[in-house]
């Protein structure tokens, strides 16, 4: 009965928070506005660079085009509210109360984000959907059988991203401001994770080092993938690894979050 009524508590905070979203539209209105410049600047940018080139390490103009509008739409899915909520919590001394409440804390800020992204699929990835295909290019996946491995990878894709906003949220516990770290947290993900440079434009010896980091597992591994970058012999043991980081991440959440909460409800904040 307590599963079965935690359930209805997570599906009502995922109801309220969609039609949260959908009220904000000024804000739907300016984070269109910033993808699209970000969307275009990067397909000139590339354009700019095969101009006298058919393809650059196998990949050739109009793949990157797609991998700059899938990148872009990939973006909206990975955005995260889980690092502002605790920080704004800590900041006002409710996060012991929320920790009382009958659902798990991290559980409520999880389903928050679902809510919230379940909105911007609709508000923001769809028009970004429409204006990349009928101005810079038609992101469709090389293969059905890629577009198939992209679906897994991206989920794996998402968990990393929000395990690694969670854990990195309950430095708030310990930080007075959270703020710049959040923002350069932000840009060096967006940077290591072949989101805006892929990987193959780095030195060698930097594209090892990141491999082995969980930041490429994000971005850069389902892009290869949607564009057929590589094929299934190196899929799936990237695959493999991809799911390896999500288990990594996900025993250092549990770890971590189980530290906070002894520390929060022991002390009291």
């Amino acid at each position: 009965m307590k599963t079965r009524s935690n359930r209805k508590a997570y599906l009502y905070i995922y109801r309220v928070r969609i039609l949260k979203s959908l009220a904000y539209r000024f804000d739907v209105y300016g984070n269109i506005l910033m993808q699209c410049i970000i969307m275009f600047a990067s397909a000139f940018f590339w354009k700019a660079l095969y101009q006298n080139a058919d393809r650059v390490q196998g990949v050739g103009v109009d793949s990157m085009l797609v991998y700059t509008v899938i990148s872009t739409m990939m973006s909206v899915l990975f955005m995260t509210g889980v690092e502002q909520r605790v920080m704004d919590s800590v900041k006002k001394g409710t996060v012991a109360t929320d920790m009382l409440k009958p659902v798990r804390l991290f559980g409520m800020y999880f389903f928050e984000d679902l809510g919230n992204i379940t909105a911007l699929i609709f508000q923001n990835m769809l028009p970004i959907f429409l204006i990349g295909s009928f101005c810079i290019a038609l992101p469709k996946a090389t293969t059905i059988g890629d577009f198939l491995l992209f679906l897994p990878s991206m989920i794996m894709a998402f968990a990393i991203n929000w395990l690694l906003a969670a854990c990195f949220s309950m430095w708030s516990f310990t930080a007075i401001n959270m703020g710049p770290m959040l923002q350069v947290k932000k840009h060096v993900i967006r940077l290591l994770s072949g989101s805006i440079i892929p990987m193959w434009f780095f030195p060698g010896w930097l594209a090892s080092v990141l491999n082995v980091l969980p930041f490429v597992y994000i971005y850069q591994l389902p892009l290869d993938i949607y564009i057929g970058k590589c094929d299934l012999e190196d899929v799936l043991p990237r695959m493999g690894i991809q799911f390896g980081w999500v288990c990594v991440l996900f025993i250092l959440f549990v770890l971590l979050e189980k530290r906070v909460t002894e520390k929060v409800l022991i002390q009291g904040g």
